[in-house]
């Protein structure tokens, strides 16, 4: 499969209502040699799209004060040079149909191998 991306000099950002998943997408992209930063608001990712520039943002679907699809469409207005992917539980093939109508590059479900899915891309 071909990446995404080239790992070198990328800065992800990984946003999710989860302290625990947040902790863990850190631990798993410095594996990979990237270097990221976690998020848990909508508007802080949008504040650090605006002052850094960011290879990717990967987000979850349930953020602190707004949906992702929400995120997904603020990031895409405010700039379309990045990568977003999703993270999720859910297993709703319209949602995911959704996702992929709004520019989103990958759905990766959470649990079971999402690591490896996620590996992919990178």
């Amino acid at each position: 499969m071909l990446s995404l991306f080239w790992r070198g000099n990328m800065y992800v950002i990984h946003a999710d209502n989860s302290a625990f998943f947040r902790k863990v997408m850190k631990f798993f992209l410095s594996e990979l040699g990237l270097e990221s930063k976690g998020l848990d608001r909508g508007e802080d990712v949008l504040d650090a799209v605006e002052s850094r520039k960011v290879s990717c943002v990967i987000t979850g679907l349930e953020l602190q004060d707004m949906s992702g699809e929400e995120l997904i469409k603020k990031l895409l207005f405010a700039t379309n040079a990045m990568t977003i992917i999703a993270v999720t539980s859910s297993d709703d093939d319209i949602r995911i149909q959704r996702l992929a109508e709004l520019g989103v590059k990958a759905t990766i479900q959470k649990g079971g191998n999402w690591k490896e899915k996620l590996r992919e891309h990178f």
